[in-house]
């Protein structure tokens, strides 16, 4: 069993700063999250990636966000954050947490994604 919870969202002006968190409740042992990361839906919009640290050890970043937006972790409490910083009003969406989790052992092992409720975020002009 699975559960992302986000937290963090709010309103702020623009050129303000947003700090999310996701935690990953994970109750089957053992398990391994391959990749975690940050996605956003803004109304009437396709979700897109955000930030993410990926499967094969990398951390990767929209282009709209790069040099404002830093994704971070703690392995021991199966945290990520994204802080977000001079934020505008086109960052308004509803940020999910995503991550591509292992559960399991070797050969019953199951790999799935796990999206959170997400959090709105919402930057006044």
């Amino acid at each position: 069993q699975v559960q992302l919870m986000e937290s963090g969202g709010g309103l702020v002006q623009a050129g303000g700063s947003l700090r999310l968190s996701c935690v990953a409740s994970i109750k089957t042992t053992p398990f391994k999250i391959n990749s975690m990361g940050w996605f956003r839906q803004a109304p009437g919009k396709p979700r897109e990636m955000v930030a993410e640290f990926t499967k094969v050890g990398t951390t990767i970043y929209a282009n709209s966000v790069k040099g404002r937006f830093t994704i971070s972790r703690d392995n021991t409490k199966n945290t990520a954050y994204l802080q977000m910083n001079r934020l505008q009003p086109e960052d308004t969406a509803v940020y999910y947490c995503n991550a591509d989790i292992t559960t399991g052992w070797a050969r019953t092992a199951m790999v799935d994604v796990y999206w959170g409720q997400g959090t709105q975020v919402t930057v006044s002009p």
